[in-house]
Parts: C-alpha cells; sequence; structure tokens
C-alpha cells in the first residue's frame, strides 16, 4: 500500500465525524489498533479492510482504488467494460466513432 494509507483511513473516518472508538467498536478491534493503522504502524487485513469500506459507505475497490494507484486504473477499465457490455452493438458502434474522435 502506498505512503497515504494511514492518512486514508483517518481521512474517511473524520468525514463521517466518527472516533476511532467508534470505528474500533464497530470493527470489533481496540482504538489502539485503529491508531496504528492510521498512523502507518499497521496495516489492516482484507477482512477488515472490507468491513471499514462498509462502514465508511464505499465500496472496496473506491478504497482500494485510492490506496493503490495501479489498481485504480484496472478498476476503471473493468467499469468501463461492464458497462459497455450492458450496450446493443449500435449503441457501441456510436461509442467506439465518438472515442476514435477524442483520441
Amino acid at each position: 500500500m502506498n505512503d497515504n494509507y494511514g492518512e486514508q483511513i483517518k481521512s474517511y473516518r473524520i468525514k463521517l465525524g466518527l472516533t476511532q472508538l467508534q470505528v474500533a467498536n464497530e470493527l470489533d478491534v481496540t482504538p489502539g489498533y485503529i491508531s496504528n493503522v492510521e498512523n502507518g504502524r499497521t496495516a489492516m487485513s482484507l477482512r477488515l479492510l472490507t468491513f471499514y469500506a462498509k462502514l465508511m459507505h464505499v465500496s472496496l475497490d473506491s478504497l482500494v482504488g485510492n490506496l493503490e494507484p495501479s489498481y485504480k486504473g484496472n478498476a476503471l477499465d473493468n467499469a468501463l467494460l461492464e458497462e459497455i457490455s450492458k450496450m446493443d452493438d449500435s449503441t457501441k458502434e456510436k461509442l467506439l466513432k465518438t472515442i476514435k474522435l477524442w483520441n
């Protein structure tokens, strides 16, 4: 994870007006653990990251994408592919023409 991991975890908590104690209680960990995560001394497990994302009302993809810039690009590509797969062929052709004009 990048250097902003703890800072971003803290930022989500503060945006929702939650204390470390409240987050710790929701995740069934100690406030000291939350402090350690926010100060970059430890990293959350995938299990806790999943619960944390739900608590913060963000998707895990969004959370991981914000933390890992290289993953964010892949997540964006996947989101585009998912939306394109829902289109009919006529709409896909229009989209392709539009994209070619932009490039």
